[in-house]
């Protein structure tokens, strides 16, 4: 029996449609952080790759991703696992993403740790010029 707001990936989630989460994604908001705290030493943001790679840094909390492509409650999402650091200590996580028009909304954990709602846009991708 699934629980409410479960994820069904990999093969489970036969979903006729993919979600395109490959590129770069800022920050827009975070309920436990504020705007100055998650841009602190960069815009924060999180990256995909196409093969189920990335990586995210938020203030002084960075990592690589390692994620999967499924459904949470019908709608198409990501759920993804994390290495790497908070404030210069090693750390761990996971975290949930759903599509939500041309937004990804969802929570992100860190191990043992703080939880957060999280808000990311699509990075504008700027075009190359021609030489």
């Amino acid at each position: 029996m699934k629980s409410a707001g479960a994820m069904t990936i990999g093969h489970q989630a036969k979903s006729k449609v993919k979600p395109n989460i490959v590129g770069r994604w800022l920050i827009e908001s975070m309920t436990e952080w504020d705007r100055d705290y998650i841009d602190e030493d960069v815009r924060g943001y999180f990256e995909f790759d196409k093969r189920g790679a990335g990586d995210f840094q938020f203030a002084y909390v960075q990592g690589q991703i390692d994620y999967r492509l499924g459904q949470r409650d019908g709608k198409p999402a990501v759920e993804f696992s994390w290495d790497g650091s908070a404030d210069m200590e090693q750390a761990q996580g996971r975290g949930w993403l759903v599509l939500d028009g041309d937004g990804l909304k969802g929570m992100f954990y860190i191990h043992l740790g703080d939880e957060s709602g999280i808000v990311l846009k699509r990075a504008k991708t700027s075009k190359k010029r021609k030489k």
